[in-house]
């Protein structure tokens, strides 16, 4: 079954894109979530009027993401934490760990912002990169220290 996507799927493709797709999968997940309509004549201009205004609402909000990364400039926080001897962590430091000390000082910032491969397990200092937009990032220091 054809269908136009609406809005960019994992693992199926981006906004805009015609792709091939099981009839349960479309009729069952993509056409009622909105992530996907049928591909006829009519939704492929309505698509095309979507793609329009998306385009232009998207300059905006990189545009006010470049101007937050200019006024931020260096972002920086310390996050205290149990740690044992061998500055190894009970536990970890996480996303959330990272946002949550950053709207402290910062602003707001949402844990899907924070791009971290993987948990900080050691105490130390970490250039953590923050996603304000998919083509605007800036660069937090993270200073991770043994509580007392």
């Amino acid at each position: 079954m054809e269908v136009i996507l609406m809005e960019s799927v994992e693992n199926l493709g981006e906004m805009g894109d015609t792709v091939s797709v099981a009839r349960g999968y479309a009729r069952n997940f993509l056409v009622p979530k909105g992530l996907a309509v049928l591909a006829t004549d009519g939704h492929r201009k309505l698509v095309a009027e979507h793609m329009k205004l998306e385009a232009k609402r998207d300059d905006l909000r990189k545009a006010s993401a470049e101007e937050l990364a200019a006024k931020l400039g260096e972002l920086s926080c310390t996050i205290t934490v149990q740690a044992g001897d061998d500055d190894k962590l009970f536990g970890s430091v996480g996303p959330r760990d990272i946002a949550e000390a950053l709207k402290s000082d910062n602003g707001e910032f949402d844990h899907k912002q924070i791009v971290l491969d993987e948990a900080i397990k050691q105490l130390g200092v970490y250039s953590i990169p923050v996603k304000l937009h998919s083509e605007v990032e800036v660069t937090a220091k993270v200073w991770v220290v043994k509580a007392t």
